[in-house]
């Protein structure tokens, strides 16, 4: 008798998973960007969400969980219940600096069911609007002249921007004062307009409304290829260096999402991705779409990371940056 209860009972929670599954989602879904609102993160994620929202129903709403170089919303994403009511915005730092520095215990990417990439964008170079540095050869020309004087604005120390910085100067022979902003785009724009920095490393999406708004200007893309939202900034190909990095966006799931939840969510986000109103705000916004479906983006992230995790062990043996 025990033995048929119990085989009712899982039969009962096997159909209930799947009910739930079919009526997915019953319930508000929770967005968790771990960076700080204002950033260009935030507005991509938040974008997308909202025209997403339109296909699903219930609400979705976004999170700001900021800290850790995102390993505080990195934290509450792993934690929370694999059902699909809680996601998570993934970017360079998820899925490079807090696993290269073993900065959370246990963390893996493994540990989430990734779900689509939506964007790659090069990291650039930005100086105010009044700024002496008319291109990119002054700006390298004068941090030779003064060593260690020109204030150049990095995220986290040890982050993406970081990384793109110390490349830079090794390729260059130039030597900034490099000053950490935590917490995203926001603040470099703020110390940026204030006049706490020379100059900023992140992504022209990051600061598109500075630079459309003619508060800000970019020298360079740290990329091969032109930008089409910014056709006057050139790449740092046509300065014949090497030096290419950038962030991308990834939305994600705890690990053990039911795949016919995972489904649905791509289904919709992708939807939304190419919708019309998506991809002109995208081109309005100097960000460059660029989609991976789950399968894609999931083997994309190992590559990245190899090859990633191989460049910053070769900055180590050259004793640019600290083990």
């Amino acid at each position: 008798m025990l033995k048929r209860a119990m085989g009712i009972a899982c039969i009962m929670s096997v159909a209930a998973t799947s009910a739930s599954a079919d009526d997915y989602p019953t319930r508000d879904i929770r967005m968790i960007v771990p960076w700080a609102a204002g950033g260009g993160t935030d507005g991509i994620v938040r974008k997308i969400t909202d025209l997403t929202e339109e296909t699903l129903p219930g609400t979705m709403y976004v999170e700001n969980i900021e800290g850790g170089m995102s390993g505080n919303g990195l934290i509450q994403l792993i934690n929370a219940n694999a059902d699909g009511y809680t996601l998570g915005a993934l970017t360079y730092d998820s899925v490079v600096t807090v696993p290269w520095q073993d900065m959370l215990s246990g963390y893996s990417v493994d540990k989430m069911d990734l779900i689509a990439r939506i964007t790659s964008e090069p990291d650039a170079l930005i100086v105010p609007d009044e700024s002496e540095y008319e291109d990119f050869d002054e700006l390298i020309a004068a941090a030779k002249e003064s060593p260690g004087e020109i204030r150049a604005g990095i995220q986290n120390m040890g982050a993406r921007t970081h990384l793109t910085l110390l490349q830079l100067m090794d390729a260059t022979g130039a030597d900034f004062k490099l000053v950490s902003y935590p917490g995203g785009a926001a603040p470099q724009k703020e110390a940026l307009l204030n006049g706490e920095i020379d100059f900023a490393i992140t992504s022209l999406g990051d600061f598109a409304s500075l630079i459309n708004g003619g508060d800000a200007r970019g020298l360079l893309e740290f990329t091969d290829v032109q930008s089409e939202s910014f056709p006057e900034i050139p790449p740092v190909s046509e300065y014949d260096l090497d030096v290419q990095m950038g962030s991308f966006i990834i939305l994600a799931a705890p690990a053990g999402t039911p795949e016919d939840v995972l489904d649905k969510l791509e289904s919709a986000y992708q939807e939304a991705y190419e919708s019309d109103e998506f991809q002109e705000w995208l081109v309005d916004v100097g960000v460059t779409p660029n989609w991976l479906g789950s399968d894609d983006v999931t083997e994309w992230v190992k590559e990245t990371q190899e090859e990633i995790f191989a460049t910053m062990e070769d900055l180590q043996e050259q004793g640019i940056i600290e083990e």
